[in-house]
């Protein structure tokens, strides 16, 4: 696949939108993860090409070039996060397999500042229908650190199912750690996530069962 079908694409939920990462977003980026490092340091993966504390900003757009490459070839979705016009953090589909698969892995980060005001969650809803219905891919797993209770309950409200546990998956924050492998499959949303995403916090808003903001 030359392109990914429907990309580059940028989608929007009230103040949530997802538009394509781009060169010029380098300083608030670099500025982000700064200000977030102590945020998002037990999570991230030891990646020497995407170091998350130096201060220049050859890293990002290194990031930035492997990432659209990817895209071209079909094999990557990368996106910034914004709430409101402000960039709030990132969020890529990466890992693509086609073929028989047509499976992918799924992170995000947020900045803490913008944290429980139910950013991620609407994020990702709008990714993994962009992904399903739009791009032709049948499976997304997110892979995350047992630790990780915020990350957690993003997927979990979303209804990903919990997979069990890869052991030693990643190296992050300097040793290899376990993961829990959650997914989720086109069947399982034949109305789209975000519709159930909307749906869900409509009911809390309404006396149903409260939705914990993250």
């Amino acid at each position: 696949m030359d392109r990914l079908r429907g990309w580059p694409a940028t989608l929007r939920e009230g103040p949530v939108c997802l538009r394509p990462l781009r060169l010029g977003d380098v300083r608030v980026w670099r500025e982000t993860r700064l200000r977030n490092a102590d945020w998002l340091r037990p999570w991230e993966p030891s990646n020497p090409e995407t170091p998350l504390f130096r201060t220049g900003l050859a890293p990002y757009i290194s990031m930035v070039g492997t990432l659209r490459r990817e895209a071209r070839q079909g094999l990557a979705l990368p996106w910034v996060v914004t709430y409101g016009g402000r960039f709030a953090g990132q969020l890529t589909v990466g890992a693509i397999v086609w073929g028989s698969a047509r499976s992918a892995q799924v992170g995000y980060w947020i900045d803490g500042a913008l944290a429980g005001q139910g950013i991620t969650p609407t994020a990702l809803a709008m990714a993994v229908d962009h992904c399903f219905f739009t791009t032709g891919l049948h499976r997304l797993e997110a892979n995350i650190r047992p630790e990780n209770q915020a990350s957690r309950r993003v997927v979990e409200k979303l209804g990903f199912r919990e997979e069990g546990i890869r052991r030693r998956q990643l190296h992050i924050d300097g040793a290899w750690r376990d993961h829990i492998c959650y997914a989720l499959t086109v069947e399982d949303v034949p109305g789209g996530l975000l519709v159930q995403w909307r749906r869900a916090r409509e009911s809390a808003t309404h006396g149903g069962s409260p939705v914990e903001e993250v």
